[in-house]
């Protein structure tokens, strides 16, 4: 049985209740006070989940304060289960049993992971546990449609360093590409490749990143390269090039949303209608991803190596003569937990965040669970498949969904959807502006998460 949104919403509520207050804010001009001492991706400040993937030490109380990175690893994820993935409230930091680990709704249709975008939420984001310090990563993508819709693929390092794909559900003919070193505006980074019908049609995507240069392929064709020698920035006697451990990161979400600034709503086609026919249809937007392969730099001496367990930084800067390959471990006793103290117990329980504190432990969210959906056969009629139940957390979703069958509702009317012929395996399927360079999805999240607080 599928779990609809009315009883997560009531338990989002009372999972965050305790969380009274906002967070506190920061960024490289205001770090973190020593009782919340790690900034979170989304420049807020806490401990527990804070202090994990995205924690950046640059505006983190001290530079130990984040828990230390798991090394990349060779992988290839067949995206066809969602066993090896957990909702950002229960993972503590090993990598060795959590291939991915997010915020929001994914699912499984046909094999493959669908990130799901429902009405009045901030939709889906997905990112490995393992880092990579260079290296290729290719995925297969179906992307979403729509105005003011936005899928991404991207590698994002806890420093903000960028290397992106992002399609905008307007144009399904062009994939934007784009990169920034430690979130640093620069909008002339950006780069435009030709894709023929994004969203009916699979393509396999990549990202080739060596210290000396990026490449960006489609289908197997370099579209783009950028070397690094062309990023030297005089003025502050720098490469602003991507060069640090880098997680892997997917998702859906909302560019249109009408209360983003317009520039942001205009780049992304305009505003999101919640009441379009992908709505009508599925109950959400949806974007779906099929085999991810990560292939880490091969070097037996720094940048890039791999051999220990985890990557830290000894020095502000950040840049990569600044990491560390260590021994160093990765996993928190609780989300009471941070770099500086990982061993810290919660009184109550330990795997998930805590009920009894008032600290601020996960980013954007609350206590949510994880699973499979019902599948869906090619002509969208219902087919057979394992359920669980399946929620997360980040969006602020519309109480009135609802799960039906395979389709999710949202107050509107539902169909299958899907020829006669089954030509679009999408259907049948169940149902802002950038903070310091990083993807948009982040400030939505994090505003998200503040609903809730």
């Amino acid at each position: 049985m599928l779990r609809s949104l009315l009883p997560l919403g009531v338990a989002l509520l009372g999972a965050t209740s305790v969380l009274a207050v906002e967070p506190p804010s920061c960024s490289l001009d205001k770090k973190c006070p020593e009782e919340a001492p790690c900034c979170s991706q989304y420049n807020q400040c806490g401990v527990g989940a804070f202090c994990l993937g995205g924690c950046d030490p640059r505006m983190s109380f001290s530079i130990d304060s984040c828990v230390p990175a798991p090394v990349c690893k060779d992988k290839t994820y067949k995206m066809d289960s969602l066993d090896r993935y957990k909702h950002i409230s229960e993972y503590l930091g090993d990598s060795s049993k959590v291939d991915w680990v997010g915020q929001g709704e994914p699912l499984l249709y046909n094999g493959h992971t669908l990130l799901t975008m429902p009405p009045k939420s901030v939709g889906t984001v997905l990112a490995t546990t393992t880092y990579m310090w260079y290296g290729n990563v290719k995925a297969r993508i179906k992307t979403s449609r729509g105005a003011g819709v936005v899928t991404a693929f991207i590698l994002f390092s806890d420093v903000k360093d960028e290397i992106d794909y992002e399609w905008v559900g307007v144009d399904l003919n062009t994939v934007q590409t784009n990169y920034y070193f430690q979130g640093i505006t620069d909008y002339g980074n950006t780069g435009n490749l030709t894709v023929d019908d994004s969203y009916n049609k699979f393509h396999d995507y990549e990202i080739q990143w060596t210290p000396d240069e990026i490449r960006w392929l489609v289908d197997g064709k370099v579209g783009r390269t950028k070397k690094r020698s062309e990023t030297w920035n005089a003025t502050a006697q720098q490469w602003n090039f991507p060069q640090t451990p880098s997680r892997v990161q997917i998702s859906i979400w909302p560019g249109g949303l009408e209360t983003n600034a317009k520039g942001t709503i205009d780049w992304a086609g305009g505003k999101i209608d919640w009441n379009s026919e992908e709505i009508k249809n599925y109950g959400y937007y949806f974007a779906t991803f099929g085999e991810i392969k990560v292939e880490c730099w091969k070097t037996d001496k720094a940048p890039g190596t791999n051999k220990g367990i985890s990557y830290y930084y000894n020095d502000i800067s950040s840049t990569n003569n600044t990491v560390v390959d260590s021994n160093k471990p990765t996993i928190l006793k609780s989300f009471l937990g941070t770099g500086r103290n990982m061993n810290k117990a919660d009184s109550t329980q330990s795997g998930s965040a805590s009920q009894s504190s008032a600290v601020h432990a996960i980013p954007g969210g609350g206590i949510v669970g994880s699973g499979n959906a019902p599948g869906v056969n090619g002509n969208g009629d219902s087919g057979s498949g394992s359920g669980g139940s399946n929620s997360g957390s980040g969006n602020a979703a519309d109480p009135s969904c609802k799960s039906d069958g395979f389709v999710q509702t949202c107050g509107q009317a539902s169909t299958d959807g899907g020829d006669s012929n089954g030509n679009n395996s999408n259907n049948g399927v169940r149902g802002a502006d950038r903070t310091l360079g990083a993807s948009a999805f982040a400030v939505i999240i994090g505003i998200a998460g503040l609903l809730f607080l």
